[in-house]
């Protein structure tokens, strides 16, 4: 077949061209115009702002805010792995996709509950930067054989309140107060 046949046939016809070209044309507009609203390029960065372009995410930033980890972390820090780049965009593209999916949908439970694979993240990144403070035999329960073998215990089951607070829903924080900035990702 001749290559030139092979691209006539995909052509649309002479009539459906302009059509064609409008709604591709409306079709990136709504698309660039969902990135533009969403903040999407924010959730590039680190920056704890990003979280709360969501309003549901308000209650843990405040209590972040108002917690000890708040100089030294950011919700990254804890809640995305970072064991490899790779694995770490994948998850939290994968998690943005997830929580955008539900926030959009208005979906969203009251109170917050984390996932299987956001709370091996979260026991991962509390021994990368604690690791030094657990005990051998604290290590054992919290990521060695016993952790592994599911009668260890997560590092939150002792340290409930760090950072959140004991207390994670919207009603919990009716108040709280959030940055209004936008975060714009630049070069």
């Amino acid at each position: 077949m001749h290559p030139k046949s092979f691209f006539g046939r995909l052509s649309p016809p002479p009539a459906w061209r302009v059509p064609v070209i409008l709604i591709l044309g409306i079709a990136c507009g709504l698309l660039l115009q969902i990135f533009y609203v969403s903040n999407a390029l924010s959730y590039l960065s680190d920056e704890p702002e990003a979280c709360v372009n969501c309003h549901v995410m308000s209650s843990h930033f405040a209590t972040w805010e108002h917690s000890s980890h708040r100089r030294v972390t950011t919700c990254n820090d804890c809640h995305v792995p970072h064991d490899n780049i790779i694995r770490e965009y994948y998850f939290h593209a994968m998690d943005g996709l997830r929580h955008s999916t539900i926030f959009t949908l208005r979906a969203e439970p009251q109170v917050l509950l984390i996932k299987e694979a956001g709370k091996a993240a979260v026991q991962q990144n509390c021994l990368r930067c604690h690791i030094n403070q657990v005990n051998p035999v604290s290590a054992a329960n919290v990521n060695g054989e016993n952790y592994k073998l599911g009668y260890g215990k997560p590092c939150w089951e002792c340290h409930r309140e760090v950072p959140h607070g004991r207390y994670n829903s919207q009603a919990s924080t009716p108040y709280a107060r959030v940055p209004v900035k936008r975060i714009v990702v630049s070069d």
